[in-house]
């Protein structure tokens, strides 16, 4: 009986985490194309690195927007890490699911200081 529990909630969370990173590459298209819009917008205007930082400096939009693709980010590539670790590797368990929520706190934080250095420059 704890095994077919245990099949039964296995089956539950990997269809959460697909949802989720099917929820989250959605957000990262959108996010992606602003941002290389906004690449290519700064490079044929010519602005250097400094007018860019002057440009996003105390910009509440700017922060809001990099932090949400941030999120997603750090949402996005843990499950798309397990996934290949669990192919490849063949590495299950809790060892793996640990592994992958530490990758994600780490890019969150990451992500989350860059914004921020950028936003408070």
């Amino acid at each position: 009986m704890n095994a077919a529990r245990n099949a039964a909630s296995n089956a539950a969370w990997t269809a959460r985490l697909l949802v989720a990173q099917r929820a989250t590459a959605f957000v990262l298209a959108f996010a992606v194309a602003i941002h290389l819009a906004t690449i290519i917008y700064a490079v044929r205007a010519g602005l250097n690195a400094g007018e860019i930082l002057g440009r996003t400096r105390g910009n509440a939009l700017f922060l809001a927007f990099y932090s949400l693709f941030v999120v997603a980010a750090s949402i996005h590539a843990p499950i798309g890490l397990r996934n290949i670790f669990r192919e490849w590797a063949n590495w299950r368990g809790r060892s793996l699911n640990i592994a992958m929520i530490a990758v994600a706190l780490i890019l969150l934080a990451l992500g989350l200081r860059a914004a921020f250095a950028v936003y408070a420059a």
